[in-house]
Formats: C-alpha cells, sequence, structure tokens
C-alpha cells in the first residue's frame, strides 16, 4: 500500500464507477477503467467521489468496488477513497473497511448543515477524533455540491488542526484567491504544508492553479492524458507548452463539465475510448439526447485537428 503523504503530486484521477445497462456494478469495466487511467499516466486514483455516484451505492456495492479496484491497481499508485457521510459512525466504518483492503487514504467533505465557521471547524476536529492518528486523509472543499462556503481562514485553522489531514482537494470557484492564500500560509510557517491538488470544474483552470502552486489535478475527464501532459509540461518549467496542451483540449473538457449532463458526457466518452462498456448513470441521473451526441463527436473531431497541429509544432 502507498501511504498518502503531504508530498503527494502530480494526478489523481477522480473515476467514474462502471455500470451494466441493467444498472449493476460492471466488474470487468471497472478493471478496464483502471487500466485506462494508469495506461495515461495517472499518479494516483479517486474513488466513491461525487462523479464516482458514491450516493447511488449501497454499502456493500461500495465495498466491492473498492476491493475490485484495489486489486488491479495492485500498490502501483495510491488509492483515496471517499468517505463522506451522513453520521460519523459510518464514516468510521467505511474507512476501517477500505483502509483495512489497501487504500493509501480517504477524503472527507464538509457536512450539508454547517453554516457557520466555528461549525466546521468543530466538524473537522470531529473527524479527526473519528479517523484516528492512523489514517491519512484528504479535506474536500467543493462548495458547489457541499454548500459549505470554506474561507481561507477556515481552511488553515483546519489543516492547522488536524495533523493527518496530508491534502487539500481545491475546487471552490472561484478560487485561485483561496488557493494563493493557503500557499503563503505554509510558506510563512502558519501552517504544515500539505499537498494541493485542484479540481476546479474537471481541471478548467488547471494551468492558473499550477502557477498559483497546485501540486497537480484531483479531478475527472475523459481524457485524463490533458492533465498529465499539463501537469508535466508545468513541472518541467515549459508554462507555454503547459497551455497549448490544455487549450487543446478546452472546448470538449467545458462541454464535459455542464451541470446536469457533465457525467453522462464522460461516461458516453469512455465507452467510445473502449474504458468501460456501457454509459449508464444510475438513477436518478441524466440520458444524452441525439443532438449531445452530435455536438461532442464534433467536438472530438475538432480536438483531433487541433492534437495533430500541436504535434506538428513540438
Amino acid at each position: 500500500m502507498k501511504t498518502l503523504d503531504r508530498n503527494a503530486r502530480g494526478v489523481y484521477l477522480i473515476t467514474v464507477t462502471p455500470f451494466a445497462d441493467d444498472g449493476a456494478l460492471d466488474l470487468s469495466s471497472t478493471d478496464r477503467m483502471v487500466d485506462f487511467y494508469l495506461e495515461r499516466g495517472a499518479t494516483g486514483l479517486t474513488i466513491l467521489g461525487i462523479m464516482g455516484e458514491a450516493t447511488k451505492l449501497t454499502a456493500e456495492e461500495s465495498r466491492i468496488f473498492v476491493r475490485q479496484v484495489l486489486a488491479r491497481v495492485a500498490g502501483r499508485v495510491p488509492v483515496i477513497v471517499g468517505a463522506s457521510a451522513a453520521g460519523f459512525a459510518p464514516m468510521r466504518e467505511l474507512t476501517a473497511s477500505v483502509m483495512d483492503l489497501g487504500a493509501s487514504g480517504v477524503m472527507v467533505a464538509p457536512a450539508p448543515t454547517l453554516r457557520t465557521d466555528e461549525q466546521i471547524l468543530a466538524y473537522f476536529d470531529m473527524v479527526s477524533d473519528t479517523l484516528g492518528p492512523q489514517v491519512p486523509w484528504v479535506l474536500q472543499d467543493h462548495p458547489v455540491s457541499t454548500g459549505v462556503q470554506m474561507a481561507a481562514s477556515v481552511v488553515t485553522r483546519i489543516l492547522k488542526n488536524a495533523p493527518h489531514c496530508v491534502m487539500l482537494k481545491h475546487e471552490d470557484c472561484p478560487g485561485l484567491a483561496k488557493l494563493s492564500a493557503i500557499r503563503a500560509a505554509d510558506a510563512n510557517g502558519d501552517i504544515p504544508r500539505v499537498s494541493i491538488l485542484a479540481g476546479n470544474g474537471g481541471g478548467l483552470f488547471l494551468p492558473e492553479e499550477l502557477g498559483r502552486g497546485a501540486d497537480g489535478a484531483m479531478t475527472g475527464f475523459a481524457y485524463p492524458e490533458m492533465m498529465v501532459g499539463v501537469c508535466q509540461a508545468h513541472a518541467s518549467g515549459d508554462v507555454q507548452r503547459c497551455h497549448d496542451i490544455f487549450d487543446a483540449y478546452l472546448p470538449l473538457a467545458r462541454y464535459e463539465q455542464q451541470p446536469g449532463i457533465g457525467l453522462a458526457v464522460r461516461k458516453h466518452l469512455m465507452v467510445a475510448r473502449g474504458a468501460i462498456a456501457s454509459a449508464m448513470v444510475r438513477r436518478p441521473g441524466p440520458r444524452l439526447s441525439a443532438s449531445d451526441v452530435s455536438d461532442i463527436q464534433r467536438l472530438v473531431q475538432r480536438q483531433d485537428k487541433r492534437l495533430q497541429e500541436l504535434g506538428a509544432a513540438a
């Protein structure tokens, strides 16, 4: 098992959860999906996230899926498991289960009921107590899904109070100023340095986030090689190529981030790319129209053209 730590960097792909056409877990496609991500350079995987339809799985299905992913990864890269729950008892139970299976850490978002700064701070004190000192964890800051706004000052206080929180999944929007403030706090020694992986809108601000101090990306896209290429180019100091790679994929990435149908778009593309067998999104979930599919085909063709031009110019 590769334990998560504060030095993590690169691209941790938020995975989808493959289902068969009848809505059952598709474990064969799960293996294909893991291979697809690793072959394209993923540094790690994050499973049972929001785009992984975690809330639509039973507790037993969650364990089966985690076990399948970990078996296929076979220790090659770290695997983080989403452990957010309505209460601390199920959070503790799921965390213990997945860590025993070989997960590298868990990810926790604030409960949607939290409103004040003091409530948020007290909640994450309880998260730390619940997970215990042996479990490295990721603080997920995603106000769009949770409805909880955490100012930079609140995030830094959480990080200061929680020694086993080793990573921030930064996906507030707009969030560049917050990212800069958190990096300034660790540079000044106000908080321990943590890994910051950006997840804003499927990577829609990734070059700028890297420029503000992010260590990489933790998000999803049907073309994970975009995020891998962008992060590698930035790490090598070739900021121009970082932006060129990003620009080539941007129109399709933008389309995939539409509220409502984004996951259906991603799964459709992953079927087209041979990563999974079915584009099924569990109910309640969206379905693509013929016009949506036509849009996607046009965007893929134009993306292929831009990538050819970029390759010729390299």
